[in-house]
């Protein structure tokens, strides 16, 4: 393998995507998803991408590609259809240090973009090196039946649980025993067959941590001190201004399914 696999954290970050097409607006969907400052170059673009425009959502610099549009961007996605200007967006951005794709050509990337599956805060990513999108897709097509939409509330459940199971001081090593035996065990299924009592008296004996069955239907999961132990405040996150009880975290919204054909 000949690539790095990485998570970028490109919240906020300056993203320049040149070209205007369907592939182009596939790319700005997974940018904007990922919390990105997208800039895109064209001189016409997709009606999705003008959408996004009119919304404030995206930049839109309607003109022809120059080496000014790069100007601070962090990332950039060459997604024309034109060799000649894909040639040039990946020489001044290799001249730059910018970190570059350029649409179904892996020669000229610094990194590709594998096939994408997600559930709630769970990503899976398939990659062939760029050998065979039609595989990556059909792996990640494959997943989809394997990990369904319910993973996104099981993922959400686990987090909640973690941060306050953290928070109550115990040593490292008897909590990794904790979550280990969290996902090692049927919660999942009681979630997924609507076992509400089933899930919160599994966590309960496992955890300590009372929850209100009623809730977890309805994905508010209340998490209560077990008989006799105090209510613990959450660790306060360092992007956060305000601390919170972990009661009153508010829930993740679960995403659908992302479809990206090309893992390049």
């Amino acid at each position: 393998m000949r690539y790095y696999p990485v998570c970028l954290d490109i919240r906020g970050r300056p993203c320049v995507v040149v070209g205007g097409g369907e592939v182009a607006a596939r790319k700005v969907e997974r940018l904007l998803e990922s919390g990105a400052a997208v800039t895109v170059v064209a001189r016409r673009v997709h009606p999705l991408l003008a959408e996004l425009a009119a919304e404030g959502r995206i930049r839109h610099t309607a003109e022809d590609y120059t080496t000014g549009c790069l100007e601070g961007a962090f990332l950039v996605i060459g997604a024309t259809d034109r060799e000649e200007v894909n040639d040039r967006i990946a020489a001044a951005c290799r001249d730059r240090g910018i970190l570059v794709n350029i649409v179904d050509d892996p020669g000229r990337c610094d990194f590709i973009l594998p096939a994408l599956l997600t559930r709630g805060s769970l990503s899976i990513a398939v990659a062939t090196d760029g050998k065979s999108p039609a595989l990556a897709r059909r792996l990640r097509e494959e997943l989809e039946g394997r990990f369904g939409p319910e993973y996104a509330d099981y993922l959400d459940l686990l987090g909640r649980l973690r941060e306050r199971i953290i928070a109550a001081g115990r040593p490292a090593g008897e909590n990794r025993d904790v979550f280990t035996a969290l996902v090692d065990s049927p919660l999942l299924e009681h979630l997924r067959s609507g076992r509400r009592e089933e899930a919160a008296a599994l966590i309960r004996n496992l955890t300590g941590l009372d929850i209100e069955a009623d809730l977890l239907a309805d994905r508010k999961v209340t998490l209560l001190p077990a008989p006799g132990a105090e209510a613990t405040t959450a660790p306060q996150s360092g992007n956060r201004g305000n601390s919170e009880t972990f009661e009153k975290r508010p829930n993740l919204v679960m995403p659908g399914l992302t479809r990206h054909p090309s893992d390049t």
